[in-house]
């Protein structure tokens, strides 16, 4: 969650995608900022009164580090059990891997996942998407050539 509000803002406006570098590998990563949390991200800034190199979530104890990742896993914690789920089955990690794993099911595209997640290596998309051989030949069969 290090990112500064710069990261996220063009000129008055919240950005449709973003651009960042991975903190574990340093390789860029782009990721896109919905409507409804462009929104949320403008309400947030707006309430803070946050600028430019700001952190966009500043750490709760000082406000010039960024909100450490134990904290972000305590808040996913909070909001999954304020939906009813149990915090034990969901975290920050199965979030992540929420999204991509919707994608390569409705698109069978393992290069636009890895893409998505900043992944060097495709073994690296394959293992942490868990494709088995299963998947790609159902994919293979539901396609007509």
């Amino acid at each position: 969650m290090h990112l500064r509000v710069e990261d996220v803002m063009q000129a008055d406006q919240v950005r449709t995608r973003a651009l960042i570098a991975q903190r574990k590998t340093g390789a860029p990563v782009r990721f896109e900022i919905t409507e409804q949390a462009r929104v949320a991200v403008a309400s947030w800034m707006r309430g803070r009164a946050l600028i430019g190199t700001d952190w966009l979530f500043p750490s709760r104890l000082d406000k010039t580090k960024p909100m450490t990742t134990r904290q972000y896993g305590r808040l996913v914690d909070e909001w999954i059990a304020a939906i009813g789920l149990s915090p034990a089955a969901y975290g920050t990690h199965s979030l992540r891997r929420t999204k991509a794993a919707l994608i390569y099911r409705k698109t069978g595209n393992i290069r636009a996942v890895q893409l998505l997640l900043g992944h060097t290596k495709l073994d690296s998309t394959v293992r942490y998407l868990g494709v088995e051989v299963e998947d790609a030949l159902a994919i293979a069969e539901s396609i007509d050539v």
